[in-house]
């Protein structure tokens, strides 16, 4: 009967959604619950989309399980995943899937656990044979309430505590609070002026531009910005680009506000799963989270800022490829509650919103607490002898900074020791077996790894071509900086910094604590180190090689360059001390390298957005990529070939092979596609029929994409 059929978006590939018949002694789902379903031959945990169906499918199979009679998710997020689904051109069910958290998906109960924090109570413990009780016992009383979590990590066991409770010598108690009302620091004037910009649009939608160089006090201006909001018992949403942010950015907000959650992967399903459920019940009122919190469920959401908003860890790149920026954007548009953008070096999408009066900038011209901006300087290479990729003009002015009690940070884009292994009799190089990429030499533990599908292998002690001994390493890494520097300035420690190196939060503070010592150091650095951290000691940064970004066929590399060399810059003279730049480079003639130092990021991005503009490219054109990839190469390219015949109205670039041709022995094909507007380029993806298409062969649409080669 139709009045007891219900329709489900199941998590697969597909952009139908399927109608099934709800037994009779069970009560109709409500939309956005979770139901569990015979799809193929197993049971999957779909979304019901709608309780009230005309005309259902004849042939109806029955509901296994309904996990929620109420809807799972709020009205709120099934709107934005809808939009989602059209925006993006992706099956609803993955993206009901995407906005779930992980153990909801799974059919984990909505239920928040009660208080793991323990007190002890006044009964006497006699027990003179129970040591390990009697120490958990006395732990307690001389902590206070302590969680449960904290206990396990002081070295108590679980059977323990339960013995203890069992026994009536301790019970659940709420923890005490480790806020304590700070001080905050008198704001400047452009501060203040951003606060109330901020605080006057609470209420209702607006987006802003918080646009302020490095060390400029943007954390003060969310901090402020969120009073109004937090008094009012709203709920504030920060989203930040990297779990190496979150602890230290979660501390300055704990010292603010009482109530403060965490939401990134470094947390467990379950532990993600009840930050969710704690917002949607309005018990957390500040969340600070990775991309994914974007999803989170909140009772009472008033304000939305992105932190770094540049950041391209915003971009989903697989799966359902969605924008968080964007999509923060979205909700508090849909919400009617204000959103800030806030970065050093805007994302040129942003600049181009800013311009055309979608976004209200704000300003901060200047460091906090008089600090000074750091002073660029460039080495010329050409023609000189570079030892391990540092020139005697770079080392002479390390060696000042060094002596003058300063700290040095290096900065290169490159983890490993060496990007190539190379045969000096024959020329051959260590390539993947898998990909089409040269393989990277790591010295610790040594081996050769392909940082593309992860193989590893170990060094061969001759070439596999002519079997000659002299295998050299070409290139430069983070591990061979961190080698010759060590060798070069035996007077300091020096700390290199990476993914290889750095694997959690624990050993990323680890780390910062010595050097916030600040006591003279060496850092050698990737990218993690341009990232919103305070080093106030660092005098000096060096960028090895500026060069590679600024040439790369990419358009849009120049951009993300700029704002690498402008963020790390951002390390340097961050208190008292003045900071100095010193940037390498093969080309100091290129203009945008000079825009960029003479005019700073603003002027450069002025430049490069007119150059956008002239080539018709995003933000000025939109863009969807269409890539395809195979075992079999000709799958994937008669594929795209036919996806470009459907697109006539568009302009297509391709199909060609992708930067990295093959990954894991699967040939890469990519198609772009460009529009006049945004309508068009929609209905054309929505037009898009692939037909029936070999099991070996995976595509997928990538509107906005942020990786463009």
């Amino acid at each position: 009967m139709p009045d007891r059929t219900v329709q489900i978006a199941v998590p697969r590939p597909l952009h139908a959604v399927y109608d099934y018949a709800v037994p009779e002694a069970s009560p109709l789902p409500e939309v956005g619950a979770r139901v569990r379903v015979p799809f193929g031959n197993t049971n999957v945990i779909g979304i019901c989309t709608s309780n009230s169906v005309d005309s259902p499918h004849p042939k109806l199979k029955a509901v296994t399980e309904v996990l929620d009679y109420g809807s799972a998710i709020p009205e709120e997020l099934i709107d934005l995943a809808k939009w989602m689904s059209g925006y993006y051109h992706h099956p609803m069910g993955e993206v009901f899937a995407t906005v779930l958290p992980v153990a909801a998906r799974k059919g984990a109960s909505f239920e928040i656990d009660p208080p793991d924090s323990w007190a002890a109570t006044h009964i006497e413990f006699d027990n003179k044979r129970a040591h390990a009780q009697r120490s958990l016992l006395d732990y307690i009383r001389e902590n206070g309430p302590t969680a449960g979590a904290d206990l396990v990590e002081a070295g108590y066991r679980r059977e323990t505590l339960r013995k203890l409770v069992a026994s009536g010598h301790i019970e659940a108690a709420l923890p005490e609070s480790t806020h304590t009302a700070e001080q905050p620091p008198q704001p400047s004037k452009a501060q203040a002026d951003a606060i109330e910009a901020i605080k006057s649009a609470i209420g209702r939608y607006h987006a802003y531009l918080l646009e302020g160089v490095t060390g400029s006090g943007k954390t003060e201006v969310y901090l402020r910005a969120m009073e109004p909001v937090i008094a009012a018992g709203g709920q504030v949403l920060v989203l930040v680009p990297e779990i190496a942010l979150t602890p230290q950015t979660l501390k300055r907000f704990q010292n603010r506000y009482a109530s403060v959650g965490m939401m990134h992967s470094n947390l467990t399903d379950h532990e993600r799963l009840q930050t969710w459920l704690k917002c949607r019940a309005g018990e957390i009122s500040v969340l600070i989270g990775t991309r994914s919190a974007v999803f989170t469920a909140f009772s009472k959401l008033g304000l939305i800022i992105v932190d770094e908003e540049h950041d391209s860890s915003y971009k989903q790149t697989d799966g359902l490829r969605y924008s968080a920026r964007d999509l923060a954007a979205k909700r508090a548009s849909a919400l009617s509650i204000p959103v800030v953008f806030g970065s050093a070096t805007p994302a040129l999408e942003t600049i181009h919103n800013s311009d055309r009066g979608r976004y209200t900038r704000l300003e901060l011209p200047s460091r906090a607490a008089g600090a000074s901006m750091p002073t660029y300087h460039v080495i010329d290479t050409r023609g000189q002898s570079l030892r391990d990729g540092i020139s005697n003009e770079l080392h002479h002015v390390i060696r000042k900074h060094l002596d003058n009690r300063g700290q040095v940070l290096l900065f290169l884009n490159r983890r490993g020791f060496s990007p190539a292994l190379l045969c000096t009799s024959c020329g051959w190089q260590a390539m993947c077996p898998e990909c089409d990429a040269r393989l990277t030499l790591h010295k610790q533990p040594r081996q050769l790894m392909c940082h593309h599908c992860g193989l590893r292998l170990e060094v061969p002690e001759a070439c596999d071509e002519c079997g000659h001994l002299g295998l050299i390493p070409v290139g430069l890494g983070t591990q061979r900086t961190e080698d010759a520097v060590a060798q070069r300035f035996t007077d300091v420690p020096v700390y290199r910094i990476d993914r290889d190196t750095v694997r959690s939060n624990a050993q990323l503070e680890a780390r910062f604590d010595k050097i916030n010592t600040g006591a003279p150091a060496i850092m050698v650095g990737t990218q993690m180190l341009a990232k919103g951290h305070h080093f106030p000691n660092v005098t000096l940064v060096a960028v090895l090689n500026a060069d590679a970004g600024f040439l790369s066929g990419d358009f849009r590399a120049p951009e993300r360059t700029a704002q690498l060399i402008v963020q790390v810059a951002g390390r340097a003279g961050r208190a008292e001390r003045p900071g100095e730049v010193w940037i390498q480079t093969w080309q100091p003639q290129n203009p945008l390298l000079n825009r960029l130092i003479e005019k700073g990021y603003r002027g450069f991005a002025e430049l490069e957005l007119a150059e956008r503009r002239k080539m018709g490219l995003p933000p000025a054109r939109p863009m969807a990529m269409l890539r395809a990839e195979s075992s079999n190469p000709g799958e994937a390219l008669e594929l795209l070939g036919k996806l470009k015949s459907q697109s006539s109205n568009l302009e297509c670039m391709g199909p060609v092979p992708a930067p990295v041709a093959r990954i894991a022995n699967r040939s890469r094909f990519q198609l772009m596609l460009l529009a006049d507007n945004r309508s068009v380029l929609h209905t054309a993806l929505a037009r898009l029929s692939p037909g029936k298409i070999p099991r070996t062969l995976r595509w997928s649409i990538d509107v906005d994409p942020y990786d463009s080669l």
